[in-house]
């Protein structure tokens, strides 16, 4: 039984952290806003920024009054259920409906499967080539999670960044929001293979093929039960003067949840279950609505924060104490850039997009933000990356999303531009 008096100092430290953590993200959003960047950006810089990089390392008895008095499980689970909650509202955002041409799903397969390989393979000779430096790990284990860390795509982030500029109803929004889907969809499997093989110590492929069979049947499940009788529920519950009725928010946060705790037992990941759940009903537009106008800002404004001030917690920028360490840390973030790059840009041409459509979806492709940060803790979880690793990887994820946007303004067709600053 918890002592009421440790409960109410959780309680005390946890409410500071929040009010610290929401107050900074906002004014970081403004201040990337008026510097021409997606405000995610912002919340990603700040929480950074309130980790041991600096807010520890300037006043070290503060931060640790601030972010050390108590256990920060609690921080950690609501950061999780806010990413299931984001991942949601970015898969009912977009058309999917411009799939069903058969030249855009060609792109995809293209472009997800070049998005993977390139990264991957450059990734994988990184680690090989470092590990002997940068690892105490023998075996496969650490170059394979390199190549999954650069292959990843930040599916959330780059589904904020494709709404802030108003691209969720375009060929290349939708096109590059399903390829990075799929693109972390495998990228989770992979991780989770090679999760259970460190904790077992050994690789499966039996293991492998079962983990992608259920996901087939768990998609395929969704699509033919789930997603009508969601349409039967939103027929009888909304009506235009509705908004958001209480029955069913109150069913659709069941499906969200009950969405992702299948996903977690089946070892992808919970919030793959949030998108799946969106992705069912991204053709109702009353209810996406409804959502964007009552849930979602509350999700962008509390949980995300929360996240991007967690992952800095445990980064420090201190800990790349030397010159080799930071020539290291650049060979990384410009083997991550090249990768995503001139895979996704080949992947464009090679399915018949324009030059300029080509260049578009590698910018998006290469935002890596969130899910990079994902994968990061995972792997600083695991043993299997060193804290000056992780850091390396958070710095390659804020630098590969403070290039999204300036690149994108600079690469979109004119038209596209005028419209988003107008």
């Amino acid at each position: 039984m918890t002592n009421p008096a440790t409960l109410e100092h959780q309680v005390f430290f946890t409410l500071i952290q929040i009010i610290v953590i929401i107050f900074s993200a906002r004014v970081a959003g403004f201040a990337a806003t008026r510097l021409n960047q997606s405000r995610s950006v912002g919340e990603i810089v700040i929480g950074l920024l309130l980790g041991p990089s600096l807010f520890g390392w300037l006043a070290p008895e503060t931060f640790h009054w601030v972010f050390k008095s108590t256990d920060n499980s609690v921080m950690s689970i609501m950061s999780q259920i806010g990413l299931i909650l984001l991942m949601f509202q970015v898969g009912m955002e977009f058309d999917f409906s411009l799939l069903k041409d058969q030249k855009s799903r060609r792109s995809v397969i293209l472009i997800t499967a070049f998005s993977i390989v390139v990264p991957f393979a450059l990734g994988l000779g990184f680690g090989f080539v470092s590990q002997s430096t940068l690892s105490t790990l023998k075996g496969e284990a650490f170059p394979l999670f390199i190549g999954i860390a650069l292959a990843i795509t930040a599916v959330p982030i780059l589904g904020r960044i494709l709404m802030e500029f108003e691209l969720t109803h375009s060929k290349i929004g939708v096109i590059t929001i399903a390829s990075a889907a799929a693109n972390d969809a495998i990228g989770w499997i992979l991780l989770a293979t090679i999760s259970a093989t460190v904790a077992q110590g050994q690789f499966s492929v039996i293991d492998v093929s079962g983990r992608l069979l259920m996901l087939i049947l768990y998609v395929v499940f969704s699509l033919v039960v789930m997603r009508p009788a969601l349409k039967y529920l939103i027929r009888r519950w909304s009506t235009p003067s509705d908004g958001l009725p209480s029955e069913l928010l109150t069913s659709l946060l069941l499906l969200i949840f009950s969405s992702a705790l299948l996903t977690s037992r089946l070892g992808i990941f919970a919030i793959f279950g949030g998108f799946m759940a969106g992705v069912l009903v991204h053709d109702q537009r009353g209810l996406v609505l409804a959502w964007r106008d009552r849930i979602s800002p509350f999700i962008n404004i509390f949980f995300l924060p929360i996240f991007f001030t967690f992952t800095g917690l445990r980064t420090d920028i201190g800990s790349l104490v030397s010159t080799d360490l930071w020539l290291w840390c650049g060979a990384l973030i410009f083997i991550a850039f090249f990768g995503k790059l001139s895979g996704c840009f080949i992947a464009g041409r090679c399915s018949g997009l324009s030059i300029r459509e080509s260049i578009n979806i590698a910018v998006l492709m290469n935002t890596r933000a969130l899910m990079e940060l994902v994968v990061a803790n995972i792997g600083l979880d695991l043993g299997v990356i060193s804290p000056p690793v992780y850091t390396m990887l958070v710095l390659m994820a804020v630098l590969s999303t403070l290039a999204t946007t300036p690149l994108l303004r600079l690469t979109l067709d004119p038209k596209i531009r005028r419209s988003f600053t107008s």
